[in-house]
């Protein structure tokens, strides 16, 4: 296994079963009992749940009744596309990697199972359900070693595939870069799912500051620019970063979607606990 991969799963792993993240994950909860009400007990019901202090007020046995919780369906969906190839600190697809890994963690923590899918032009499958470390382990070796260069992302296709083949109602995880918002619409997705967005990026890309004689490379299509980038062209990419986000923001706001960004040279585990509050 590679080195970084086996680093991303032991700090994933010690972050969330050391208590981090586990006990703060109420979007992860699903599995386990709620209290119900309090009935008189009856011959053959388990004396644990007898309420000793309630039975000796009431001089009667009385029993917690508790109703089963419905196990929660989980699916972490990396946006894998040409430019999550890309980071200073370390590349936004490691990123994608650790987030997907601390999620993950944080399910099988909870008694839940996950699937994971790596998305772009199409969605295909990463790894089935499964509450196995061996899962954990093979999603975010798969994720970590995916050839995104090239890739194009085509949101409709991804949001219409998730809508058709994940019948029963999930928590649905978005984790990518999400540039190019234009077309992206989780209107329908989100009244059937519960949908979070996890923004990953560099903060490189949002606050370019090089002048002069560059060499860049669009990783989606190949495109290649060798030229002078003076103060107006810089100006006018952060505006176009920022419309990009403004677009994405009240989108999700209007399809009531929790979402988080998480930069590059961060360490999730503090905002993924915020988010899944």
């Amino acid at each position: 296994m590679n080195p970084k991969i086996k680093k991303i799963l032991i700090k994933s792993k010690k972050e969330v079963f050391s208590e981090v993240v586990g006990n703060n994950s109420s979007k992860l909860k699903g599995e386990g009992y709620d209290f119900l009400e309090l009935k008189e007990y009856e011959y053959g019901e388990d004396v644990k749940n007898i309420d000793w202090v309630i039975s000796a007020k009431l001089q009667k046995p009385y029993v917690k009744v508790f109703h089963a919780q419905k196990e929660l369906n989980i699916n972490l969906v990396a946006l894998l596309n040409g430019s999550v190839h890309f980071g200073t600190d370390k590349f936004k697809q490691e990123l994608i990697c650790e987030i997907c890994s601390i999620l993950a963690f944080s399910a099988i923590k909870q008694g839940d199972a996950f699937s994971s899918y790596i998305a772009n032009e199409t969605l295909t499958f990463c790894t089935k359900k499964s509450k196995r470390t061996f899962s954990v382990n093979k999603m975010t070796e798969n994720i970590f070693e995916y050839k995104s260069v090239n890739k194009k992302l085509n949101y409709k296709n991804i949001t219409n595939s998730i809508f058709s083949h994940i019948k029963r109602r999930s928590l649905i995880f978005l984790i990518g870069d999400f540039f190019n918002v234009e077309n992206l619409d989780l209107k329908l997705l989100s009244k059937k799912h519960e949908i979070v967005v996890i923004i990953v990026r560099d903060r490189f890309e949002e606050n370019l500051t090089t002048l002069g004689n560059i060499n860049l490379k669009d990783l989606e299509n190949g495109f290649e620019y060798n030229g002078v980038v003076n103060a107006q062209a810089l100006k006018d990419y952060k505006e176009q970063i920022k419309k990009n986000d403004h677009i994405l923001y009240e989108h999700l706001r209007k399809c009531n979607t929790n979402f988080t960004k998480i930069y590059t040279d961060e360490n999730p585990i503090s905002k993924l606990a915020r988010l899944m509050k």
